[in-house]
């Protein structure tokens, strides 16, 4: 798939906002520390990955009723679905210079039914030209989202045939619909209610 900078300006995909709060003293702290470990821009951003993916627990997952949806707060409370967890990670790759982009799926029961947008990222690496999505939901019994800027290992391939989509955008901030679900949910399963269905 063809993927799609909503904005042409690289720049876009560094900057900080309310969601992406990369200037916060907890993300700035937590990318230090994973800088120090890893030190050049593929070694981090694969740290980066695994540690948002591996570390903060999925709500879902969990069962945790809070709703993180601030970068720095995901990082804190070590919480957040899947759209948190790919805020905490855009912004920790912004923190270090690394292009981070918000993407999208569409997803749906095997049935076709309970269709819901699920978020991942893409990253550029710095001078490259080419974009890589990841997917720092988490692994459990079937699903195996791994880091791999060649080859996409995504927690979800879509299937077109139960109306699934891969929507190619690469967003600089998140999708309106999806923050103002994540803000205006006082719980998560008040969020899965609120959660679009499409984009």
């Amino acid at each position: 798939m063809q993927l799609i900078q909503q904005s042409p300006d690289i720049h876009a995909y560094l900057a900080s906002d309310e969601a992406i709060d990369h200037w916060n003293p907890v993300v700035q702290e937590t990318a230090d520390a994973l800088w120090t470990a890893s030190g050049d821009a593929y070694s981090y951003a694969k740290a980066a990955f695994e540690f948002v993916r591996d570390t903060i627990p999925h709500s879902g997952d969990s069962g945790d009723p809070r709703v993180a949806w601030r970068a720095s707060d995901v990082l804190t409370t070590r919480n957040g679905i899947c759209h948190a967890k790919s805020h905490a990670l855009v912004a920790l790759l912004r923190a270090q210079g690394i292009p981070g982009a918000l993407c999208y799926q569409r997803l749906a029961d095997d049935d076709g039914t309970n269709p819901v947008v699920h978020g991942l990222v893409a990253l550029r690496l710095p001078g490259g030209t080419r974009w890589s999505r990841l997917d720092p939901r988490g692994n459990k019994p079937g699903v195996d989202a791994r880091f791999d800027l060649d080859r996409e290992w995504l927690a979800f391939p879509v299937r077109p045939e139960l109306g699934e989509i891969d929507y190619p955008e690469l967003h600089a901030a998140p999708h309106p619909a999806v923050l103002k679900a994540l803000q205006e949910s006082a719980d998560r399963p008040q969020l899965w209610r609120n959660l679009p269905t499409a984009l």
